[in-house]
């Protein structure tokens, strides 16, 4: 059980993470941007490659950040002076071109040059290797740092609600109901953080290479997640939240609008090669169809549950999704008498009909607020 929710805690915040980037993208920025994982795959596969070379893999993951970035440069430049409909056309597009390029086309593994279609493998892999007990207390020293933090966060973030509720008694109806949203969002995320934390203490102390790099992973999540909240509070968050809202107006004041949704785009790919960089590290082995277009419509539904431009909504959306997939995985087989094929196609009309329903009672998501909904545009 505790290598399993290892196994969940780093899939929820590889895909929590691949969400911010979009969620910057989308939520903040109103781009409609359908091939969100072709900047997953640069980031993967420049990682693990320059790692074959020798290359630090601090280095190497920062180059692939780069290299994503420059991916939402070149597209950037080509469509975003268009309709948003062609920039979502062209990035399901680009997604789909990378994926068959690394594909069909021989890659620098190491020393040699291999198909593409064969795949990388044996790269090297963050904190694998056993550490000493004293660098396996200071790992979880960290991890109950970044719990204790994550605590206090989520207080304070439900103690604003509630010092709202009782300032503004004008919109108390509303008020009350986003205090009892954020009062059982953050009963949930408080509840998950202490089974991550227990799990992660033993798999540390008992040292697994998967509970390293969850640590690292859910420093890198709090790190991102920090500096997103302080940059979409800033002024050039704002113009962005202008943007999404209506260009013409940031235009007339004198905004670079163009400037501003080409930085959208390029820090959102870049927050996606990071999250490929922990992707590929996750699964040992990297193939192209490990990067099919269907991720990102999974981070889409993500995006779209937990509330577009609410970056604690992103969070939430990814840890529903993975709660709900590995929940069917194991309760449905013994309630729906289906085989393994019909079952999928069954639990993937659930999460559709679950969207429907949300779509028709909370448009804006569980966190979103309908003011700043982008889907009616």
């Amino acid at each position: 059980m505790v290598e399993y929710l290892i196994f969940l805690a780093i899939s929820t915040a590889i895909f929590a993470l691949f969400g911010l980037g979009l969620n910057l993208q989308w939520g903040f920025t109103g781009l409609i941007n359908f091939g969100h994982i072709a900047f997953m795959t640069l980031g993967a596969y420049t990682t693990v490659l320059l790692s074959l070379k020798g290359v630090p893999l601090l280095i190497s993951t920062v180059a692939g950040a780069i290299v994503a970035a420059f991916l939402g440069l070149i597209i950037g430049f080509a469509t975003l002076r268009l309709r948003e409909d062609y920039l979502a056309i062209v990035t399901i597009g680009v997604g789909e071109l990378i994926r068959l390029v690394v594909n069909n086309q021989d890659l620098p593994v190491g020393d040699t040059w291999t198909s593409g279609a064969f795949g990388v493998q044996s790269y090297p892999i963050p904190l694998s290797t056993e550490p000493n007990l004293f660098f396996r207390f200071v790992m979880i020293a960290l991890l109950t740092l970044l719990a204790t933090v994550t605590f206090f966060t989520l207080w304070r973030w439900i103690r604003t609600a509630q010092i709202s509720r009782v300032a503004d008694s004008a919109k108390k109806l509303a008020s009350k109901q986003e205090l009892l949203s954020r009062l059982v969002v953050g009963i949930l995320f408080a509840l998950l953080v202490a089974a991550i934390y227990i799990s992660g203490v033993i798999s540390l102390y008992n040292y697994t290479p998967k509970a390293g790099l969850m640590l690292l992973l859910l420093l890198v999540l709090a790190l991102v997640f920090w500096r997103l909240e302080i940059l979409v509070r800033s002024p050039w968050g704002r113009v962005l939240k202008a943007i999404r809202e209506d260009e013409e107006i940031p235009k007339a004041l004198g905004k670079n609008v163009f400037w501003y949704k080409l930085q959208s785009l390029m820090l959102g790919g870049a927050i996606a090669g990071i999250a490929g960089a922990f992707f590929a590290w996750q699964i040992s082995a990297i193939y192209p169809d490990n990067f099919q277009p269907q991720l990102t419509f999974d981070t889409w539904i993500m995006v779209i549950l937990g509330g577009s431009g609410n970056n604690v909504g992103t969070i939430l959306g990814a840890v529903i999704y993975f709660a709900y997939d590995a929940i069917t995985r194991e309760v449905l087989p013994k309630i729906v008498p289906l085989d393994e094929a019909r079952l999928g196609a069954f639990r993937i009309m659930v999460i559709g009909l679950i969207l429907m329903v949300l779509m028709i009672w909370r448009p804006q998501g569980i966190l979103g607020k309908k003011e700043e909904l982008t889907l009616g545009k």
